[in-house]
């Protein structure tokens, strides 16, 4: 299941992309917003990295304004790797090395077509290990003070 979540600056983007998970048959939980109305993205950056973390979820969309805010709000809950792309090499890469769990992008940057590619390879793109795991370990040594 994919954790979405935006703020305002995101809502449309947010939708644009439950829309074609649903016609892809991907499972996800909205945890919000539920409407174009002002709200603090890093309310909803933290409702939804927990549900990644807790394993409710096995990955999550974040979309704010520019998609910076809110993947800063969202890395600062242990066990997140968000990585704000707007191009297809960063969302392709930044699960290959990175391991990202957490893609974010800016309702505002982004247009939705590019946006639903970018969703696309995030989601089928697997996680390369070998060298780049000893550099996943060092982000979890960092999260827990051992770096």
């Amino acid at each position: 299941m994919i954790a979405l979540g935006s703020d305002h600056g995101g809502f449309e983007l947010k939708e644009a992309i439950k829309k074609h998970l649903e016609e892809k048959g991907i499972r996800y939980k909205d945890f919000g917003t539920y409407s174009p109305e002002s709200i603090d993205y890093a309310v909803i950056a933290a409702k939804t990295a927990k549900g990644i973390v807790s394993g409710e979820c096995e990955k999550g969309i974040l979309c704010c304004g520019t998609g910076i805010g809110i993947s800063i709000a969202a890395n600062k809950v242990k066990g997140i790797r968000a990585a704000c792309c707007s191009d297809y090499f960063s969302a392709k890469y930044t699960r290959l090395h990175n391991d990202a769990n957490v893609l974010c992008m800016g309702g505002r940057v982004v247009g939705v077509g590019l946006a639903l590619e970018l969703v696309d390879v995030f989601l089928e793109t697997e996680f390369e290990g070998g060298r780049h795991q000893r550099r996943i370990d060092q982000i979890a040594a960092i999260e827990n003070g051992e770096l």
